[in-house]
């Protein structure tokens, strides 16, 4: 059996400004540096972590390196476990999203597993694209406990397909917060979803989304 940890990266100049990030580059804040240091911690301390992987965005990979730096090991960075692409939401604040594209977020928010993102990746796409990373990245190593720094809906896709084989349920599973660890495992073929979103490590440097995404 294979164990991925799944890092949601720590808060980032794009959570900061609430701001729908996608694949727009936004690094992490002096507190995401500070929740990722708090990661690397937890997971020294309660894992025996055998290598590190990490989307290639700034924020994510920021935070693998991180963690990876604490472990003594090295960080691969993986464009497969990136943010959806939000296409023509990217940098755009939720409140701006909500009021210029009313149908589609309502969409994105009542009914995520159907929604799309205006000239961007649909969730189901990011569903398979993040699976079928995920069990590449299992199947490379087998055995051991695998670290990956990744980011809010890849983490919150993979939990409801894990857990219920289709997206029908997402807009009921709760996004994690920065920084939060994730366990799930594979097994011949097999995904189990152990805890979720452990982050009572951070103690007050906790973070979450806003309401409204």
């Amino acid at each position: 059996m294979t164990t991925l940890l799944l890092i949601r990266h720590g808060q980032s100049e794009a959570n900061l400004s609430r701001v729908f990030a996608g694949n727009y580059d936004a690094p992490l804040t002096e507190l995401g540096i500070k929740q990722a240091e708090k990661t690397a911690e937890f997971i020294a301390e309660n894992y025996k972590a055998d290598c590190v992987y990490a989307s290639d965005l700034i924020r994510a990979f920021e935070t693998g390196k991180i963690v990876a730096n604490a472990l003594n090991l090295t960080v691969t960075p993986n464009p497969g476990m990136r943010e959806i692409s939000a296409g023509r939401w990217e940098a755009v604040s939720f409140d701006k999203i909500g009021e210029e594209f009313p149908e589609a977020y309502k969409k994105w928010r009542e009914d995520i597993g159907n929604s799309v993102c205006p000239d961007g990746e649909s969730v189901k796409d990011l569903g398979e694209r993040v699976m079928a990373t995920l069990k590449a990245i299992a199947e490379e190593n087998d055995e051991k406990t695998v670290v990956i720094a990744t980011h809010a809906t890849p983490i919150r896709v993979s939990q409801t397909l894990i857990a219920h084989g289709n997206l029908a349920p997402m807009q009921d599973i709760p996004w994690v917060s920065n920084a939060s660890v994730t366990e799930i495992f594979y097994d011949n073929g097999n995904w189990t979803l152990g805890k979720v979103g452990q982050d009572s490590h951070l103690t007050d440097f906790r973070t979450n989304l806003p309401v409204n995404v």
